[in-house]
């Protein structure tokens, strides 16, 4: 615990962080998920620097996220991440992943089951590591978008960064 709290207390504060929402439906202007994580970032003192809605098509998806690991400490995708013929946001980044963090995908489960029951083992929430860049694969939902952003991405945000991005 000491060694978690030293680690956390030495972390950037700040990140550059990047947002992709996966939708066949949505836009920027009707985003409300992308909005809020661009929203709950930027109050942490977080900058934006990109922030973008791609169709539910796993080659798009790799390739935006590709280019955007250039520029960005953090990714955050929301959406495509259940079960559905057309969700393949785990397909389009998971081989990608150089580290697997799947405690973040264990947690998000478990905070999920708290609020919605059972119905929280249909998400496929997880997260990586693809150049130096963390990168979260949440659901789309303003609600599960706010508990993994406050609870789990944020937090440890700065943690992530001292490990892997800084080293």
């Amino acid at each position: 615990m000491e060694t978690t709290i030293k680690h956390k207390k030495d972390a950037p504060k700040k990140a550059k962080a990047s947002i992709v929402t996966v939708s066949d439906t949505r836009t920027l202007k009707n985003d409300k998920s992308g909005a809020l994580i661009k929203k709950l970032l930027e109050k942490e003192g977080h900058e934006i620097v990109g922030r973008i809605v791609v169709k539910d098509h796993q080659y798009e998806i790799r390739s935006d996220v590709m280019k955007l690991a250039k520029d960005s400490d953090v990714i955050i995708l929301n959406g495509g991440t259940g079960i559905s013929k057309r969700d393949v946001t785990i397909e389009a980044v998971r081989p990608f992943f150089e580290k697997e963090l799947p405690g973040f995908s264990t947690l998000f489960t478990l905070l999920s089951a708290q609020e919605i029951g059972s119905a929280a083992m249909l998400s496929r929430a997880t997260a990586g590591i693809i150049k130096n860049t963390a990168v979260f694969c949440i659901p789309g939902s303003p609600n599960a978008v706010s508990l993994a952003v406050k609870k789990l991405i944020i937090p440890e945000m700065g943690h992530i960064m001292n490990h892997v991005i800084l080293k």
